[in-house]
Protein backbone atom coordinates (compact mmCIF):
# COMPACT_ATOMS: atom_id res chain seq x y z
CA UNK A 1 0.00 0.00 0.00
CA UNK A 2 3.01 2.38 0.86
CA UNK A 3 4.13 2.00 -2.93
CA UNK A 4 1.08 2.73 -4.58
CA UNK A 5 2.32 6.87 -6.27
CA UNK A 6 -1.36 7.45 -5.32
CA UNK A 7 -3.74 7.20 -2.00
CA UNK A 8 -6.29 4.74 -3.07
CA UNK A 9 -8.71 6.33 -0.60
CA UNK A 10 -7.90 9.72 -2.73
CA UNK A 11 -8.68 8.23 -5.98
CA UNK A 12 -11.73 6.68 -4.68
CA UNK A 13 -12.89 10.09 -4.18
CA UNK A 14 -12.01 11.49 -7.28
CA UNK A 15 -14.14 8.44 -8.99
CA UNK A 16 -16.84 9.06 -6.12
CA UNK A 17 -17.18 13.05 -6.49
CA UNK A 18 -17.43 12.91 -10.55
CA UNK A 19 -19.81 9.33 -10.20
CA UNK A 20 -22.06 11.83 -7.91
CA UNK A 21 -21.70 14.68 -10.47
CA UNK A 22 -22.59 12.24 -13.72
CA UNK A 23 -25.90 11.13 -11.32
CA UNK A 24 -26.93 15.29 -10.42
CA UNK A 25 -26.59 16.33 -13.87
CA UNK A 26 -28.48 13.33 -15.58
CA UNK A 27 -31.51 14.21 -12.67
CA UNK A 28 -31.03 18.14 -13.41
CA UNK A 29 -31.57 17.38 -16.89
CA UNK A 30 -34.77 15.15 -16.19
CA UNK A 31 -36.15 17.60 -13.94
CA UNK A 32 -35.33 20.70 -16.72
CA UNK A 33 -37.11 18.57 -19.33
CA UNK A 34 -40.07 18.20 -16.87
CA UNK A 35 -40.36 21.81 -16.20
CA UNK A 36 -40.36 22.23 -19.69
CA UNK A 37 -42.94 19.91 -20.44
CA UNK A 38 -44.87 21.35 -17.55
CA UNK A 39 -44.40 24.85 -18.70
CA UNK A 40 -46.03 24.41 -22.07
CA UNK A 41 -49.23 23.31 -20.53
CA UNK A 42 -52.03 25.87 -20.83
CA UNK A 43 -53.11 27.01 -17.36
CA UNK A 44 -56.78 28.17 -16.68
CA UNK A 45 -59.23 29.38 -14.23
CA UNK A 46 -62.53 28.39 -13.69
CA UNK A 47 -63.81 31.50 -15.68
CA UNK A 48 -65.44 32.73 -18.92
CA UNK A 49 -62.06 32.84 -20.51
CA UNK A 50 -61.76 28.86 -20.24
CA UNK A 51 -65.66 28.34 -21.48
CA UNK A 52 -64.96 30.72 -24.98
CA UNK A 53 -61.71 28.88 -25.74
CA UNK A 54 -63.42 24.99 -24.72
CA UNK A 55 -66.28 26.66 -26.97
CA UNK A 56 -64.23 27.11 -29.57
CA UNK A 57 -62.04 23.90 -29.43
CA UNK A 58 -63.11 20.34 -30.95
CA UNK A 59 -65.87 18.41 -29.33
CA UNK A 60 -65.59 21.27 -26.48
CA UNK A 61 -62.46 19.79 -25.03
CA UNK A 62 -59.19 20.33 -24.28
CA UNK A 63 -57.05 17.52 -23.93
CA UNK A 64 -54.18 18.29 -21.67
CA UNK A 65 -54.50 21.51 -19.20
CA UNK A 66 -54.01 22.98 -16.01
CA UNK A 67 -57.10 24.46 -13.91
CA UNK A 68 -56.53 26.12 -11.01
CA UNK A 69 -58.93 26.95 -8.50
CA UNK A 70 -60.66 26.87 -4.85
CA UNK A 71 -61.91 23.99 -3.50
CA UNK A 72 -66.00 23.98 -3.30
CA UNK A 73 -67.84 21.23 -2.06
CA UNK A 74 -71.11 20.42 -4.34
CA UNK A 75 -73.26 19.82 -1.57
CA UNK A 76 -72.47 19.44 2.08
CA UNK A 77 -69.25 18.56 3.07
CA UNK A 78 -67.85 16.28 5.11
CA UNK A 79 -66.84 17.06 8.89
CA UNK A 80 -63.66 16.32 10.88
CA UNK A 81 -63.98 13.91 13.31
CA UNK A 82 -61.26 15.41 15.14
CA UNK A 83 -61.11 19.37 15.19
CA UNK A 84 -64.11 21.48 15.06
CA UNK A 85 -65.14 23.47 12.58
CA UNK A 86 -62.64 21.73 10.10
CA UNK A 87 -64.26 20.70 6.85
CA UNK A 88 -63.03 19.11 3.44
CA UNK A 89 -64.54 16.76 0.31
CA UNK A 90 -61.58 14.32 1.02
CA UNK A 91 -61.14 12.48 3.88
CA UNK A 92 -58.68 9.76 5.03
CA UNK A 93 -58.55 8.21 8.26
CA UNK A 94 -56.19 6.12 9.42
CA UNK A 95 -55.44 3.78 12.87
CA UNK A 96 -52.30 2.17 13.38
CA UNK A 97 -51.41 -0.03 16.44
CA UNK A 98 -47.77 -0.82 17.14
CA UNK A 99 -47.03 -3.94 19.16
CA UNK A 100 -43.96 -5.85 20.47
CA UNK A 101 -43.04 -9.00 19.88
CA UNK A 102 -40.31 -11.29 21.77
CA UNK A 103 -37.86 -13.28 18.99
CA UNK A 104 -36.53 -16.12 21.17
CA UNK A 105 -33.25 -16.49 19.00
CA UNK A 106 -32.27 -12.94 18.91
CA UNK A 107 -33.33 -12.41 22.66
CA UNK A 108 -34.70 -9.13 21.71
CA UNK A 109 -38.22 -7.54 21.28
CA UNK A 110 -38.51 -6.51 17.77
CA UNK A 111 -41.86 -3.75 16.62
CA UNK A 112 -44.67 -4.65 14.35
CA UNK A 113 -47.53 -2.80 13.00
CA UNK A 114 -51.11 -4.39 13.88
CA UNK A 115 -54.53 -3.40 12.99
CA UNK A 116 -54.20 -1.30 10.71
CA UNK A 117 -57.37 0.77 9.97
CA UNK A 118 -58.02 2.94 7.53
CA UNK A 119 -61.04 5.35 6.57
CA UNK A 120 -61.39 7.23 3.25
CA UNK A 121 -64.90 9.14 2.30
CA UNK A 122 -65.36 11.79 -0.25
CA UNK A 123 -68.09 13.92 -1.79
CA UNK A 124 -68.07 15.49 -5.40
CA UNK A 125 -66.66 19.02 -5.30
CA UNK A 126 -65.50 21.55 -7.74
CA UNK A 127 -62.93 24.33 -8.52
CA UNK A 128 -63.94 28.08 -8.28
CA UNK A 129 -61.76 31.00 -9.12
CA UNK A 130 -61.11 32.70 -5.59
CA UNK A 131 -63.77 35.53 -4.43
CA UNK A 132 -66.50 34.15 -6.63
CA UNK A 133 -69.86 33.08 -5.25
CA UNK A 134 -72.23 30.23 -5.88
CA UNK A 135 -73.79 30.95 -8.97
CA UNK A 136 -70.27 31.55 -10.55
CA UNK A 137 -68.63 29.27 -12.73
CA UNK A 138 -67.07 26.52 -11.62
CA UNK A 139 -65.18 23.13 -12.52
CA UNK A 140 -66.54 20.10 -11.42
CA UNK A 141 -63.78 17.35 -10.50
CA UNK A 142 -64.75 13.76 -11.43
CA UNK A 143 -63.31 10.83 -9.50
CA UNK A 144 -60.46 13.11 -7.78
CA UNK A 145 -59.55 9.49 -6.61
CA UNK A 146 -57.79 8.76 -9.06
CA UNK A 147 -55.89 11.10 -9.71
CA UNK A 148 -52.14 11.29 -8.55
CA UNK A 149 -50.28 13.87 -5.92
CA UNK A 150 -50.43 13.99 -2.42
CA UNK A 151 -53.04 16.35 -1.76
CA UNK A 152 -54.37 15.88 1.36
CA UNK A 153 -52.97 17.72 4.54
CA UNK A 154 -52.60 16.05 7.80
CA UNK A 155 -55.28 18.03 10.17
CA UNK A 156 -55.46 15.77 13.19
CA UNK A 157 -52.44 13.68 14.46
CA UNK A 158 -51.86 12.22 17.95
CA UNK A 159 -50.36 8.91 19.50
CA UNK A 160 -51.22 7.08 22.74
CA UNK A 161 -49.07 4.94 24.59
CA UNK A 162 -49.93 2.18 25.78
CA UNK A 163 -50.23 2.23 29.77
CA UNK A 164 -47.70 -0.41 31.47
CA UNK A 165 -50.58 -2.20 34.09
CA UNK A 166 -50.85 -5.80 35.03
CA UNK A 167 -53.06 -6.48 32.70
CA UNK A 168 -49.91 -5.74 30.07
CA UNK A 169 -47.67 -7.93 31.96
CA UNK A 170 -49.19 -10.68 32.28
CA UNK A 171 -50.08 -10.47 28.42
CA UNK A 172 -46.28 -10.20 27.39
CA UNK A 173 -45.71 -13.05 30.44
CA UNK A 174 -48.48 -15.56 28.13
CA UNK A 175 -47.91 -14.47 24.75
CA UNK A 176 -44.49 -13.07 24.41
CA UNK A 177 -46.08 -9.87 22.96
CA UNK A 178 -47.17 -6.47 24.47
CA UNK A 179 -49.02 -3.57 22.94
CA UNK A 180 -46.81 0.17 22.62
CA UNK A 181 -48.94 2.43 21.22
CA UNK A 182 -52.02 3.32 19.29
CA UNK A 183 -51.33 6.15 15.96
CA UNK A 184 -54.53 8.36 14.81
CA UNK A 185 -54.55 10.69 12.06
CA UNK A 186 -56.78 12.18 9.82
CA UNK A 187 -55.90 13.99 6.30
CA UNK A 188 -58.80 16.46 4.68
CA UNK A 189 -58.48 18.18 1.25
CA UNK A 190 -59.88 21.15 2.60
CA UNK A 191 -62.56 23.34 1.70
CA UNK A 192 -61.62 26.65 0.63
CA UNK A 193 -58.25 25.36 -0.08
CA UNK A 194 -56.32 26.05 -3.46
CA UNK A 195 -55.83 23.35 -5.73
CA UNK A 196 -54.50 23.06 -9.40
CA UNK A 197 -55.62 19.97 -11.28
CA UNK A 198 -53.94 18.77 -14.36
CA UNK A 199 -56.19 16.99 -16.65
CA UNK A 200 -58.77 17.06 -19.73
CA UNK A 201 -61.58 19.91 -19.42
CA UNK A 202 -64.85 19.45 -20.72
CA UNK A 203 -67.99 21.35 -21.76
CA UNK A 204 -70.82 20.02 -20.62
CA UNK A 205 -73.37 21.72 -21.88
CA UNK A 206 -73.87 25.67 -21.33
CA UNK A 207 -71.35 26.84 -19.17
CA UNK A 208 -70.70 23.38 -16.83
CA UNK A 209 -66.84 21.94 -17.23
CA UNK A 210 -65.47 19.01 -16.07
CA UNK A 211 -62.39 18.10 -15.11
CA UNK A 212 -61.16 14.61 -15.78
CA UNK A 213 -58.58 11.79 -16.13
CA UNK A 214 -56.87 12.78 -20.38
CA UNK A 215 -57.81 10.41 -22.35
CA UNK A 216 -54.22 10.38 -24.34
CA UNK A 217 -52.91 8.40 -21.36
CA UNK A 218 -51.29 11.43 -19.95
CA UNK A 219 -51.47 11.18 -16.18
CA UNK A 220 -54.41 13.25 -14.02
CA UNK A 221 -52.62 14.66 -11.27
CA UNK A 222 -54.03 17.32 -7.84
CA UNK A 223 -51.38 19.48 -6.18
CA UNK A 224 -52.38 21.60 -3.43
CA UNK A 225 -51.36 24.52 -4.36
CA UNK A 226 -51.59 27.07 -6.74
CA UNK A 227 -49.81 26.64 -10.09
CA UNK A 228 -46.84 29.27 -9.57
CA UNK A 229 -45.78 27.53 -6.42
CA UNK A 230 -45.88 24.16 -8.19
CA UNK A 231 -43.74 25.67 -10.68
CA UNK A 232 -41.19 27.20 -8.36
CA UNK A 233 -40.95 24.08 -6.53
CA UNK A 234 -39.75 22.29 -9.63
CA UNK A 235 -37.31 25.17 -10.28
CA UNK A 236 -35.72 24.93 -6.75
CA UNK A 237 -35.57 21.42 -7.12
CA UNK A 238 -33.64 21.85 -10.64
CA UNK A 239 -31.34 24.14 -9.03
CA UNK A 240 -30.49 21.75 -6.36
CA UNK A 241 -29.65 19.16 -8.87
CA UNK A 242 -27.43 21.82 -10.59
CA UNK A 243 -25.72 23.26 -7.53
CA UNK A 244 -24.82 19.45 -6.72
CA UNK A 245 -23.50 18.91 -9.74
CA UNK A 246 -21.31 21.58 -9.60
CA UNK A 247 -20.05 20.65 -6.37
CA UNK A 248 -19.18 17.58 -6.81
CA UNK A 249 -17.97 18.16 -10.37
CA UNK A 250 -15.35 20.94 -8.85
CA UNK A 251 -14.84 18.47 -5.72
CA UNK A 252 -13.55 15.93 -8.31
CA UNK A 253 -11.60 18.38 -10.27
CA UNK A 254 -9.71 19.30 -7.20
CA UNK A 255 -8.63 16.09 -5.98
CA UNK A 256 -7.76 15.11 -9.36
CA UNK A 257 -5.17 18.06 -9.89
CA UNK A 258 -3.82 17.32 -6.54
CA UNK A 259 -3.54 13.77 -7.54
CA UNK A 260 -1.56 15.38 -10.88
CA UNK A 261 0.77 17.82 -8.84
CA UNK A 262 1.71 15.08 -6.56
CA UNK A 263 2.61 13.12 -9.15
CA UNK A 264 4.64 16.01 -11.36
CA UNK A 265 6.65 16.48 -7.41
CA UNK A 266 7.27 13.10 -6.85
CA UNK A 267 8.47 12.91 -10.04
CA UNK A 268 10.86 16.08 -10.33
CA UNK A 269 12.00 15.11 -7.17
CA UNK A 270 13.47 11.67 -8.43
CA UNK A 271 14.77 13.80 -11.61
CA UNK A 272 17.04 15.41 -9.32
Amino acid sequence: MSDLPVNPLVLIGVGSSFAFSGLFYHLYQEKKKELKQLKEIPIFRPDQHLVRVLRASPHRRLQYVAVEGMVQADGEPLASQFVPRCFGVIQKIAVEEQWKYWNSLSRTWNSRTINTKETNNAVPFSLVSPGAYINDLYVKVQNPLDASGWYLERVYHKVRRAEEGLANVMLQGLSGERPVSMEQSEELLRVGSTLTGFGEVVLEGGQVMRLQAPQDGRKFILVPTDHRSFLDGHESTASMWKTLTAVTGITGASLLAKVIYGLVEKRDDKSK
